[in-house]
């Protein structure tokens, strides 16, 4: 059990951004910006990478899985404990830490002459991503008090949180092809390097007042039933486990029983890890359960569309990157729209309109084929999709902190992480288990013998519709979630010192 030495007084900086604003704030949001980059493309940028790294390393296909699983399960599982240590110790102390962490873990990861060297290092910039996804949204939220600057910022964020993604499978493929696996773990130093520096410089500090002391209990279970819920759905995917392997239901089963005794004791204790104030309002609640479905949804997309670029239609990983760069484009662009809109509509039109335009263009990829054009099939997909989905990020990441108390900032923003990261896990799992069925099921109605190259085409193209069917269902899921949840109106939005009046 920690206290801070000065939860006696008032956090000085906030207080001194409520009445006096950062005149550097919008440098800063550079470099935050960078740092957010940089942990998003890390989700996808190693992907690429995987067969030559697993083939330098000597890693069999059953071990493999653990380059991705042990940067999601520490990331996955620490992200609310790195939230409260954003709060309490300081989030700008916790986001140059995470920074100097990860910077450090990606360059043992390069340089990595075994397997378990990888997956040590993959694990560790896990675990120093948790202290620095959170601690880089939470300074957004303090840095910025004024509703449509807020907005603006949060636009940023957004923009990048929805197009990193597709240029990390850029920059990847461009990196494994004419340099080396290495390098998409390597490009993380001088990123890191150059945040920090620019952190230090120009990012003001600011913390929680009052009592800091840290929830020992909570910290644990949490971290244990997140990790057990990440492993549980990650082990399901693996096609010789599944859902019925003994394990995987007992880290599910015992995933519900920690996180529920979690909940129980957050109730009772005094300094709880994950206030569940913070959750239970209706407006943070729907913009959390709507990040987990976005999230869940969103692999389909990525995943199986990286897969039929490159297995079926036969493109290189550059040009199989390139192909994504539209969707971040349209993010991109749509982002700068919606921070415009969002103070003078609100969150939930901007949500409603989103959704129901990534919905669509997740089931137009419905319609690919063995010979599809990507100019009349895929693209107009991933222009609804990108341009959507701008409408959901930015408004949902505003939402996501309406109403919290300063010093449940950090936590709030490892909130919106965890759901992030829990939907990508549920998404991995049941998803990958449909696309293995559906083509399973092709094969076995179609094949008479040894099926040919076509015929095995045709099997993994159904299991991509399948898996964008379901993928389209869980962004429907994410606007019912809005439809009955999100009430906030623009005068909702913060103002002041962070501290909104919640609908």
């Amino acid at each position: 059990m920690t206290e801070d030495v000065d939860a006696r007084r008032p956090a000085a900086p906030e207080t001194d951004q409520a009445t006096n604003p950062d005149p550097r704030r919008w440098l800063a949001l550079t470099f935050i910006a960078i740092s957010q980059l940089m942990v998003v493309l890390d989700a996808t940028i190693v992907n690429i990478a995987l067969p030559d790294a697993q083939q330098a390393l000597g890693i069999n296909d059953v071990d493999r899985q653990w380059i991705v699983t042990a940067y999601t399960l520490a990331f996955g599982g620490l992200l609310l404990f790195g939230g409260r240590i954003a709060d309490y110790t300081g989030r700008k102390r916790t986001f140059i830490i995470g920074l100097a962490g990860f910077a450090v873990a990606s360059a043992v990861g390069g340089l990595a002459t075994e397997a378990w060297m990888l997956f040590a290092a993959r694990a560790l910039q896990g675990v120093f991503a948790a202290l620095l996804a959170p601690a880089a949204l939470s300074l957004i939220a303090v840095t910025f008090t004024a509703p449509k600057e807020r907005a603006r910022a949060f636009g940023v964020f957004g923009a990048i949180a929805g197009g990193g993604a597709a240029i990390g499978l850029l920059l990847g493929g461009v990196l494994t092809e004419f340099a080396s696996w290495r390098w998409t773990l390597g490009i993380n130093v001088p990123i890191a390097v150059i945040a920090i520096a620019g952190a230090v410089w120009v990012v003001r500090e600011s913390k929680a007042g009052g009592s800091t002391r840290y929830d020992i209990p909570g910290i644990l279970l949490a971290s244990a039933g997140l990790m057990a819920l990440v492993y549980g759905f990650t082990r399901a995917a693996e096609p010789d486990k599944g859902w019925d392997d003994p394990l995987t239901i007992a880290l599910l089963v015992g995933a519900v029983v920690l996180l529920v005794a979690f909940v129980l004791f957050e109730q009772r204790t005094p300094n709880p890890l994950l206030p569940l104030r913070v959750v239970l309002d209706r407006n943070r609640g729907g913009a959390y359960l709507t990040f987990l479905f976005v999230g869940a949804g969103l692999f389909a997309m990525f995943l199986f569309l990286t897969f039929y670029f490159q297995i079926v239609l036969g493109y290189s990983p550059i040009r199989a990157g390139l192909a994504f760069l539209p969707f971040s484009f349209c993010v991109i662009v749509m982002a700068g729209v919606a921070s415009q809109l969002l103070p003078r509509v609100g969150p939930r039109p901007l949500m409603l309109i989103g959704l129901a335009m990534a919905t669509t263009g997740m089931l137009l990829l419905t319609r690919i084929g063995p010979e599809s054009q990507y100019w009349t099939v895929v693209f107009p997909a991933l222009m609804v999709m990108g341009l959507g989905l701008a409408l959901v990020f930015i408004p949902a990441s505003s939402t996501a902190l309406i109403g919290v108390d300063q010093r449940d900032t950090g936590v709030a923003s490892a909130t919106l992480n965890t759901a992030q990261q829990v939907g990508g896990s549920i998404g991995t799992a049941l998803l990958t288990t449909v696309y293995t069925q559906s083509v399973t099921g092709y094969l076995a109605d179609s094949a008479q013998g040894e099926p040919d190259r076509a015929l095995q085409n045709l099997a993994f193209i159904d299991g991509y519709q399948t898996a964008f069917v379901w993928g389209g269902g869980f962004l429907f899921a994410a606007l019912v979630v809005v439809a009955l949840l999100i009430r906030a109106k623009p005068s909702d939005l913060p103002v002041g010192d962070g501290a909104a009046v919640v609908a």
